[in-house]
């Protein structure tokens, strides 16, 4: 193992220390010192969404994850699946603690639309996760199955064939909100930038990311393919901070994918072979 991805290991262990529920009680006061996944407490009120598809826009695919008191992001690959991150779907102890088992599919909320206001959801029928990446990390990925698929959307097919290489120049996209965020909650484009630290099954690249971005994609700057999950930061109060970023390589996965396309065929999870931590 090279002295440059053992320091990952040392960020990764320090994520389980840290729920992503107090980020915005207590932020870091200058980057560099604590990376934390990127999710966010859902604590502000929501109306009914109207369930309005002519709405849709080819940014949609870019939705919005409520899992209980815990909201994240998302990208819709699919008509009914959803990629985003492992750790966003972890049952949470009364102190906020990430705990290594995932919710109930039933407690899961997919939202569309851009704007802090959905204009559409959709639940969820089933998690398909590794068996780590509850509080970031290693398998710090999960895909969604739908309980029905979302037609008139648009969907963003990830990219399974590529591998992150060094200077590749990714954006990320999320629905997360920094303490300064002036507006509402939507989705936004982060400052992203190029990679220059590839491992096994995540890269890093300095990055501006908030509380409930995590799950949202990091597309290729040049062709907006899906080339990895938003998993942990350093972040700060300020949206526009570029921090240490972690993402998850989506190449490293592709069982993952693979399961959730049974699933999605009608297969139970019983009956699929477990998915093994890289």
């Amino acid at each position: 193992m090279s002295a440059r991805w053992a320091r990952v290991g040392v960020l990764a262990c320090a994520l389980l220390a840290t729920a992503c529920c107090a980020r915005l009680a207590k932020q870091p006061k200058e980057p560099g010192e604590v990376a934390t996944p990127a999710a966010l407490p859902d604590a502000e009120s929501r109306t009914e969404p109207a369930e309005s598809i002519v709405l849709a826009e080819e940014e949609d695919f870019v939705v919005r994850v409520v899992a209980g008191e815990v909201t994240c992001s998302g990208a819709l690959i699919d008509e009914d699946k959803v990629l985003t991150a492992h750790h966003c779907l972890s049952e949470r102890s009364k102190t906020g603690e990430m705990l290594s088992k995932d919710v109930e599919p039933s407690s899961v909320m997919v939202e569309l639309g851009g704007d802090h206001f959905a204009w559409g959801e959709v639940g969820v029928k089933a998690i398909i996760t590794p068996p780590c990446g509850h509080a970031a990390g290693e398998g710090d990925i999960a895909i969604l199955v739908l309980e029905r698929a979302l037609v008139g959307v648009a969907t963003r097919p990830p990219q399974l064939d590529k591998v992150p290489t060094i200077g590749l120049t990714v954006e990320p996209v999320g629905f997360g909100r920094c303490v300064h965020t002036s507006n509402m909650i939507r989705r936004a484009a982060r400052k992203g930038g190029s990679v220059d630290l590839v491992g096994h099954t995540r890269f890093q690249t300095m990055a501006s990311i908030c509380p409930g971005d995590s799950g949202g994609p990091a597309l290729d700057a040049k062709t907006g393919e899906i080339m990895g999950v938003i998993s942990a930061s350093v972040m700060d109060a300020s949206e526009n901070t570029l921090g240490r970023s972690e993402f998850t390589r989506l190449d490293a996965w592709r069982q993952l994918f693979a399961h959730a396309q049974m699933v999605s065929e009608g297969m139970s999870l019983s009956e699929l072979p477990p998915i093994e931590c890289k």
